[in-house]
């Protein structure tokens, strides 16, 4: 069985690319999903590290429910490298575990397994990756895609493209297979693109 991850900037393409894999048979897990549990799981340390924070912003952490507001986060997390950094060492190793049990349970099912994951390069399962598809976009495509698909302020957007602004250099170091993937084209072209990798 092999394992490979399909990375790239924020909205380059990546769910088009773990669909069309999908339906190739590969078992497929987008780490954006597995963050969004682990913010959840570890609500109280977030509260604890950010919460100071979002009072002095008036912004408030939590939804009427109880859970974590994801994009009130985003306007405290995104806001510095060092944020950012916190928020990685609270998640990431609850991100990594489920990751590593998606992995072993599909692995024994006898299904290779995909890796859906911007900043997988931050996380420990990246040693055990095969192949990596690096997927790429323009950023005024990416740009409309966010306007479009989130509904997020363009300071925001700016501010997130700019933090992912030499993600390739973060993966290209690695010691495994990559490939990149241009995605200003068709599905049908883009497919063909990826099935061509995966079958070598």
């Amino acid at each position: 069985m092999k394992l490979y991850a399909v990375t790239g900037p924020m909205a380059a393409g990546k769910n088009v690319v773990c669909s069309i894999l999908e339906e190739a048979g590969f078992a497929c897990v987008d780490a954006d999903v597995l963050t969004h549990k682990a913010v959840e799981i570890s609500k109280d340390k977030i509260i604890e590290t950010f919460g100071t924070e979002a009072k002095q912003k008036n912004i408030s952490l939590l939804n009427k429910d109880g859970k974590i507001n994801r994009r009130s986060l985003g306007q405290i997390v995104f806001t510095s490298p060092e944020n950012i950094a916190k928020q990685e060492q609270i998640i990431h190793p609850i991100i990594s575990k489920m990751m590593d049990e998606f992995i072993e349970e599909n692995f024994a099912q006898g299904k290779n397994v995909v890796l859906n994951a911007t900043v997988l390069y931050k996380i420990e399962t990246i040693k055990r990756v095969d192949t990596i598809i690096f997927v790429t976009a323009s950023f005024c495509k990416r740009f409309f895609r966010v306007l479009k698909r989130d509904n997020i302020k363009v300071k925001q957007i700016l501010q997130r493209f700019h933090a992912q602004k030499n993600l390739f250099t973060k993966y290209k170091f690695l010691n495994t297979d990559i490939y990149k993937v241009n995605n200003n084209v068709s599905i049908k072209r883009l497919r063909k693109k990826i099935l061509k990798i995966v079958q070598k």
